[in-house]
């Protein structure tokens, strides 16, 4: 695959990514947070800011990989 093309693939992956995993985590906190003290909306919107690096990371590098690396 051209690397152009893994880039823009990449790219709209991210974007995606990143719009749907807020919304799924503003979901999740919006239906079970509500009651909860603010340590819990602190912990829980800190853990889910930095949770989404981890796929992020597996697009990004599989991004930068050169045609012949395996």
């Amino acid at each position: 695959m051209p690397v152009t093309l893994k880039k823009i693939l990449g790219m709209i992956a991210l974007v995606t990514l990143v719009v749907v995993y807020a919304l799924v985590a503003t979901a999740i906190a919006t239906a079970h947070l509500g009651s909860s003290p603010w340590w819990v909306h602190m912990l829980y919107f800190f853990l889910t800011g930095i949770l989404w690096v981890v796929p992020a990371m597996f697009i990004i590098s599989w991004m930068i990989r050169l045609p012949s690396e395996k």
